[in-house]
Parts: structure tokens; C-alpha cells; sequence
């Protein structure tokens, strides 16, 4: 018998916004590549591809995000090519960019595999990342692929939070376990998975209260939901999925780190990259973490969370000229 009874989706699903047919990703992290091929332009027009250019690459991608270790491990690609005479001219060069940055990633590319029922998703992050969002988007692409679905209404320390969550429990038609403001966060996520059992929904996705990582007291917490939810099914959560805004740059490389280290982190979703310059920040995290990056928010609509490709991202960022 399997995990999971897929349903047919059903003719009509509540919107998060306008469903359009959503714009690719190339447009959608115009932002970064922007600002890369400039600098990318003032460098390779004309200069020739020594070790003064190498440095000045270098610096370039450091400060687009990338990160020291995941810049240089690039350049050193880089060298090597030129060196072995694999690139001779700036469209090489870009065209090698591209495919070191997906060397990065490409290990980090790993799809969410529900292989439990109820699968428990335990969604963390600081305040302001898009956690509600990301979650209500994440439930809605579950329901379309046939599965049922229940909300955790966590973030008891705020009144708003919760009715947040069960707004859009009501619009996606999603049932939403949810206590007064100022309950037990755990007691919420007991409730949860107990009723999720009982009534047999196949994901269970547990909202938690926006923290940040220095908050110690609230680390515990955050500890003990994890517990609770281990007493009802040793296993769960299933996946803690940390919600991360691209805009905070290197900031969100701390933030993973903490987090990982009181929780342990299963998967990421990175959001906002639509709308900064600091999308580069994702080889940065994958260079150091090797965590596996889940879905990847280029905007506010329905479809604008998308499972993230590696292929793709690196295509996306990386300009095909200089005029890109």
C-alpha cells in the first residue's frame, strides 16, 4: 500500500495572485546578472586574461556575494583554463563562469522527497524572510500535485501571524491547527501531527515564530517543538526547512549556521531573489553548507516558488555577453 494517496487535482485552486504563466528565471534574477555584467564588462572588454584581470574577477564576484572560498574555487577554474588554453577570449571566460558556478551548486539541487505520511515540515527563519508566504506557496504546489495538506499554526507570540496562516488556510482550503495567542508552540505542533494522523493528511507543514539566530530563549523553544514532534513520530520533523531572504547577503550564511547548528537544518528555501543584486549569495551557501536547496522564491505570485536547478540558476546569473 503507498505512503500517499495522490488525488486529482481539483478544476479550481484558490490564488495567491494572478496565475499567468510565470516569466523565466533569467528575468526574474535580472538584478544580480545586471549587476554582474557590468562589472563583467569594464573588466573583460579589451583586457587581456592575465593575473591582474584574475585578481580583479576575483574581487568582483566576492563583492556580488559569492563568498571567498566559492570565488576563489571559480578562479581557479578559471586559471586552469586559461592556463591549458580552454579559453582564449571573454565569451570563454563567461562560458566557464557559468559552469563552475554550477559545479558549486549542482550538489546542493535536490528535490524534497516526502517518503512519510504525514511528511512533517518544519519551517524556521528569522522575522521577515517570507516564512508565511513561502509556506502558504509551498502548500498550494503540494495541493496541485495531489496531496493533502495541513497547517501548524506555530508562531504563537503573534496574534497576527496566526491569523495570517489561517487567512490562507481559507483561501487554499487547507485546515489550520491553530491555539490562542500566547500558547505552548509545541502543544500547537503536538496537536497537529495528532490530528493530521487521525485524519490521515499526507504533509503537515508546522509554522514557527520568526527569531533571530542570537536569541537564545527562543532557540530552546525552538528546541522543543522539535521534541514534541519526535514523541508522536521519532522520525519527524521529517524536514526543517529554513526560509532565507536573499537580500541579507552574507548575513544569511550566520543565520543558516545557527539555526543549523540548534535544529539541524534538512533543506533551504531562498526567497526574494527577484528583487536584489545579492542572488549570488546562493553559490556563497553552497560552497560552505552543502545543504539542500530546496525551492527558490523569485516573487510573490503562486508559481514564483519554484524547485531550484542548478543548471538553470548558473545560466540565469551569469550573462551570455557582455551586452547580457
Amino acid at each position: 500500500m503507498p505512503l500517499f494517496r495522490r488525488r486529482s487535482a481539483p478544476e479550481k485552486r484558490p490564488q495567491l495572485a494572478s496565475e499567468s504563466p510565470p516569466p523565466g528565471l533569467r528575468a526574474r534574477l535580472a538584478k544580480s546578472r545586471d549587476a554582474l555584467s557590468r562589472g563583467l564588462g569594464g573588466l573583460l572588454r579589451g583586457g587581456a586574461l592575465d593575473e591582474d584581470l584574475f585578481e580583479d574577477l576575483e574581487d568582483l564576484l566576492i563583492s556580488a556575494d559569492l563568498g571567498v572560498p566559492a570565488s576563489r574555487r571559480v578562479m581557479e577554474g578559471l586559471r586552469g583554463a586559461v592556463k591549458s588554453g580552454r579559453v582564449a577570449d571573454p565569451k570563454g571566460v563567461l562560458s566557464l563562469l557559468r559552469d563552475q558556478i554550477e559545479q558549486i551548486l549542482a550538489p546542493c539541487a535536490r528535490k524534497l522527497s516526502l517518503n512519510a505520511r504525514p511528511f512533517v515540515v518544519l519551517v524556521v527563519g528569522v522575522n521577515g524572510v517570507g516564512k508565511t508566504t513561502t509556506i502558504a506557496k509551498l502548500a498550494g504546489r503540494l495541493q496541485d500535485q495531489g496531496y493533502s495538506v495541513m497547517l501548524a499554526a506555530g508562531d504563537t507570540f503573534r496574534a497576527a501571524a496566526v491569523e495570517q496562516l489561517q487567512r490562507w488556510g481559507e483561501r487554499l482550503d487547507i485546515p489550520v491547527i491553530a491555539q490562542e495567542h500566547g500558547s505552548d508552540a509545541a502543544a500547537v505542533a503536538h496537536d497537529a501531527l495528532a490530528a493530521a494522523r487521525a485524519r490521515g493528511v499526507d504533509v503537515l507543514i508546522v509554522d514557527t515564530a520568526g527569531r533571530l539566530h542570537t536569541q537564545s530563549d527562543l532557540m530552546e523553544q525552538l528546541k522543543k517543538v522539535k521534541r514534541v514532534l519526535a514523541k508522536l513520530d521519532a522520525a519527524a520533523p521529517h524536514e526543517v526547512l529554513q526560509v532565507l531572504d536573499a537580500g541579507t547577503g552574507q548575513n544569511a550564511l550566520s543565520q543558516l549556521e545557527h539555526f543549523n547548528a540548534a535544529v539541524g537544518v534538512d533543506g533551504l528555501c531562498l526567497t526574494k531573489l527577484d528583487g536584489t543584486a545579492k542572488g549570488g549569495v546562493l553559490v556563497a551557501i553552497a560552497e560552505k553548507f552543502a545543504v539542500p536547496i530546496r525551492y527558490i522564491g523569485v516573487g510573490e505570485k503562486r508559481h514564483d516558488l519554484r524547485e531550484f536547478d542548478a543548471a538553470q540558476f548558473a545560466a540565469a546569473l551569469i550573462p551570455e555577453t557582455l551586452n547580457a
